[in-house]
């Protein structure tokens, strides 16, 4: 089969994608803004879920290679109040249900299964608009183009792709974020250390929280979260680090030093991050010969912690329907858009739900009943 498939993006859900056309014996080429693979870091950790990340790693012949990057006693939940009192201390149940990772770690055993000449680096697509018949005219931000049989949007939050399917555009959840490092943390930094535990921490106030991972080699990796407006984070100066961190911290008056010092020690430039989503119930009419997966197609708040896992999912599921309806194009792309609408409107909902619950008025009380129903209905 030689059907051309251009693929937006070398993200894990578009390098998923590659991956499993190329199991089923068929080539397709992705374009890719970055230069190169290491022109930056590539976030935290990742819980990879059983029923989606871990099955799309299946499909892709890829698992047995991720057993080997899992953070073992990661899974662990810690679950405190400002003050520091565990409310929650769960450890690492040994199950592998939702094993976590390093998101650089799983997406270089993506790129290194590809045949080298997939990924076009540094083709930032400027413009993309329909020639008729399914095919698009792409055009990069080097002033190159090139025409498209099946297009693939897997650009992310702010897909140029998008466009051709849908006039919605993500919106401010009401929540930010502020990323700090702490490092060689069990020597330098014990009493964070002993706050996060031996996962992922929890520590919630109305309106707030310090969420925090512990990641390989003694890392400490806090996700500070305020409900703020939109433009609170453009009126913090964040080429001064020191200062940045200190307002970021007066958020937190009164909070344990243990936690506070998660932001006030951090080793590395505050990262801001505003946290954006499209509607819950996003979809689209079929247009022939396009379509989208990951957050292109589902952005959503961390909350759910089904971002990473979906794209991979979406991947592995629009290569199998590709491989499976070779002879009829827009059926593979119909029956995976069905699916992906459903699974899609679902998880959305969770990661709203859980993004409100986390900072409403009983937090971190709210959270604890969230964990108490899971635990439950297992």
């Amino acid at each position: 089969m030689n059907t051309p498939i251009t693929i937006i993006g070398a993200g894990l859900g578009g390098l998923m994608l590659a991956r499993v056309l190329h199991v089923h014996g068929i080539a397709s080429t992705i374009y890719e803004a970055e230069v190169s693979p290491d022109v930056r870091t590539q976030g935290g950790q990742l819980d990879i879920h059983d029923y989606n990340g871990q099955l799309a790693l299946k499909a892709a012949g890829l698992f047995d290679e991720f057993t080997t990057i899992i953070h073992a006693g990661g899974e662990a939940t810690r679950v405190l109040d400002k003050h520091g009192t565990v409310l929650l201390d769960e450890p690492d149940d040994g199950t592998g249900n939702r094993p976590e990772v390093q998101r650089g770690d799983l997406r270089r055993i993506l790129l290194n299964s590809l045949p080298a000449d997939t990924i076009r680096w540094g083709h930032r697509l400027a413009s993309v608009s329909p020639l008729g018949s399914g095919r698009h005219l792409l055009t990069f931000s080097d002033g190159g183009t090139m025409t498209s049989d099946i297009l693939v949007g897997a650009d992310g939050a702010w897909s140029k792709v998008r466009s051709l399917l849908s006039t919605a555009r993500p919106a401010y959840v009401g929540t930010s974020f502020i990323e700090t490092y702490l490092f060689d943390a069990y020597v330098r930094h014990e009493a964070s250390a002993d706050a996060v535990g031996a996962g992922a921490l929890f520590a919630l106030a109305p309106e707030k929280g310090i969420l925090a991972h512990r990641e390989a080699n003694g890392v400490l990796h806090t996700y500070v979260a305020l409900n703020k407006p939109e433009d609170w984070l453009d009126r913090i100066d964040f080429s001064d680090a020191t200062a940045a961190r200190a307002q970021v911290a007066k958020e937190f008056e009164g909070w344990a030093p243990a936690l506070t010092a998660l932001i006030t020690d951090g080793e590395t430039d505050p990262i801001p991050r505003k946290i954006y989503g499209l509607p819950v119930d996003h979809t689209w009419g079929r247009v022939p010969g396009v379509t989208l997966l990951g957050d292109a197609a589902h952005l959503m708040s961390p909350f759910a912690g089904e971002g990473a896992n979906l794209a991979m999912f979406d991947g592995a599921e629009l290569g199998k329907a590709i491989a499976t309806n070779a002879g009829d194009m827009e059926a593979a792309l119909c029956a995976y858009e069905a699916e992906l609408f459903r699974r899609s409107a679902s998880a959305a909902a969770e990661a709203e739900r859980n993004l409100k619950l986390c900072f409403d008025d009983n937090a971190p009380h709210s959270l604890l009943d969230l964990f108490s129903q899971s635990s439950t209905h297992q």
